[in-house]
């Protein structure tokens, strides 16, 4: 049932995020390093660390800016003895390697002067070995006090050998979960959840929430954050339709692997790589869509909600845990051309993964590591091409409010061609988008959205003129093409 009063951040309605993985987007010389570093360019290892930190993600908040980015998604940067630090020791200092607690308060005060949001990653189903809590088990065994933390079946604990005695996320050792009924453990995390927002967080991305299966939980756990700052952000990582979470009470939106999983059904197509979608994000198995599926499956994910929580969607092709939205395709970059163009034309905030905009890819291997590659700085390496559509697309949804905040209208979806209109107060623009192999020759009906003779320019493209003739339009669209029309 939905929360009367249900409100959702408005920046969020505007934002274009951008997902880092730290260590791997850059390096900073002003961070002092310990030597046994990967070198930057080398492949991803399971373990292996790069070095990237957050000064050197501040020094390049100009390239964000340039590229359109108003939001950054941090995975997390809380002290860990994992690269990706899902494994938390300490959840109020930021890992030294990152540059500690004064780099981050630098970033975050570079970001807000630009105007730029900094959302973080939560992750408090399970935190690590070496938390304090879970350590000191580790060396009293039964006599710790902290013992009803977790949740133990017997001493000692086998931690590194053996099958665990205790309850960990995936059965992973080093991940124990925390036992969340302990009325001390929810308060250390709500400690946590309102001391980074009171330092000045915009918002926070919660790891697995569906682990901790307690609405209870989730419910306080918004009013504490909300409490500290009502405009910070709430968006869960739920892979599958996510209405229980987003009645108002619990997050603004969630990562929208529906939307994710749909684009590439659509936008890939025969193209999508099947040795690297199988068993994405733990989804069946992506179906090939043609412009009627996908339309249909993309106007059922804007009524699963709440409108509020429609246009505060974090709305991805792909993450840190998936292959790259352009390996998925066979690495067709058109593929990644047009779901972007439609990903930024569509209600919710879409959200770019590091280095997709220069063509970084995931290599041939579905495990996690090979879509965390480095960020390439050498700019003879990117894909400037991709990188400048991209951009485009990006600048277009900033210069719309339409785009941010319309409505959708779904008017046209026959074989490879979907048309749309985006529509406000201010703003009307009609999207056409032809995934086919062929030019195709259409006769889209406009639903009087526009009067007679209203000159329609290609705002992406080549600035080509169409005329609307008795509520019609009739274009040829090449093929693999997207056009962003908007009354000249």
């Amino acid at each position: 049932m939905i929360k009367n009063g249900f409100k959702t951040p408005d920046w969020v309605k505007d934002a274009v995020f951008y997902q880092i993985f730290p260590d791997r987007f850059a390096k900073s010389k002003n961070v002092q390093k310990p030597n046994n570093l990967e070198t930057w360019d080398s492949p991803p290892s399971v373990y292996g660390y790069k070095g990237g930190d957050l000064l050197g993600v501040a020094e390049h908040l100009d390239y964000l800016e340039d590229l359109g980015v108003n939001a950054i998604y941090l995975n997390p940067i809380f002290q860990s003895t994992a690269n990706h630090r899902y494994h938390t020791h300490d959840y109020f200092k930021v890992d030294p390697i990152l540059g500690g607690n004064q780099a981050f308060r630098y970033l975050l005060d570079k970001a807000h002067q630009k105007g730029i949001r900094i959302v973080l990653d939560g992750v408090f189903n399970h935190a690590s070995r070496g938390f304090y809590q879970f350590n000191h088990i580790l060396e009293t065994a039964a006599k710790s006090p902290y013992t009803d933390w977790f949740i133990i079946d017997s001493y000692p604990l086998n931690a590194y050998q053996g099958e665990p005695n205790y309850q960990c996320w995936w059965n992973l050792p080093a991940l124990p979960k925390f036992n969340t009924d302990n009325p001390q453990v929810r308060s250390f995390i709500y400690d946590v959840a309102r001391y980074w927002v009171e330092q000045g967080i915009d918002g926070w991305r919660l790891d697995v929430p569906f682990e901790i299966d307690d609405d209870v939980f989730w419910q306080e756990f918004r009013h504490i954050v909300k409490a500290a700052n009502p405009d910070a952000y709430l968006v869960g990582e739920v892979p599958w339709e996510a209405q229980r979470w987003c009645q108002g009470d619990i997050f603004d939106g969630v990562m929208n692997y529906q939307f994710t999983q749909a684009c590439i059904g659509y936008f890939a197509g025969n193209n999508i790589n099947r040795d690297l979608e199988n068993g994405m994000m733990g989804l069946p198995s992506t179906k090939v869509l043609d412009a009627a599926a996908f339309t249909k499956r993309v106007e059922e994910l804007l009524i699963l909600y709440p409108k509020e929580s429609v246009y505060a969607q974090l709305n991805l092709l792909d993450s840190h845990d998936m292959p790259r939205f352009l390996s998925l395709s066979s690495g067709d970059q058109s593929s990644l051309k047009l779901a972007t163009l439609f990903q930024m034309t569509y209600p919710g905030a879409p959200c770019i993964y590091y280095g997709d905009e220069i063509g970084i890819d995931s290599q041939e291997d579905r495990a996690p590591e090979f879509a965390r590659k480095s960020f390439t700085w050498n700019q003879s390496q990117w894909d400037h091409d991709l990188r400048e559509f991209i951009k485009n697309c990006i600048h277009i949804r900033r210069n719309n409010t339409a785009l941010r905040r319309g409505d959708l209208i779904n008017i046209f979806a026959e074989g490879s061609v979907i048309s749309y209109i985006r529509q406000n107060n201010q703003d009307k623009l009609l999207i056409l988008i032809n995934v086919g192999k062929s030019i195709t020759q259409c006769k889209i009906p406009l639903n009087s959205c526009f009067e007679e003779n209203t000159r329609l320019i290609d705002i992406l493209g080549l600035q080509n003129i169409y005329i609307v003739k008795e509520n019609y339009l009739e274009l040829v669209i090449p093929s693999r093409t997207g056009l962003i029309l908007k009354q000249e």
